[in-house]
């Protein structure tokens, strides 16, 4: 996959390069909300509700961020900059999941 990405950023021609970039950007827009749904489950899965693996363990074995994990739970599906802040109840949740 990134053989691709680097083929694009290596195309000369710099309006050929924009216009592969765009299509890019596009269709990665049309996939980010399936995929993100896909990986959505898998942690929901690989919990089993808490007879599973831990938020650290399940960041781990999927590649993820552990605050990715974390978020799923908290119903979070923006980005990064917009998170709400944490409750000091959710903290205590999740210090207690992820310490297990």
């Amino acid at each position: 996959m990134t053989d691709a990405l680097d083929a694009i950023e290596n195309i000369e021609d710099p309006e050929a390069r924009v216009r592969a970039k765009s299509r890019v950007m596009a269709e990665q827009v049309v996939r980010n909300k399936a995929w993100s749904a896909e990986r959505r489950e898998m942690i929901l899965e690989l919990w089993d509700e808490g007879r599973g693996l831990s938020y650290r363990q399940i960041a781990e074995r999927l590649g993820c961020k552990l605050s990715t994990v974390q978020d799923v739970f908290r119903g979070y599906t923006g980005s990064g900059k917009h998170r709400p802040k944490t409750s000091p109840e959710t903290k205590k949740l999740s210090r207690e999941d992820t310490d297990r």
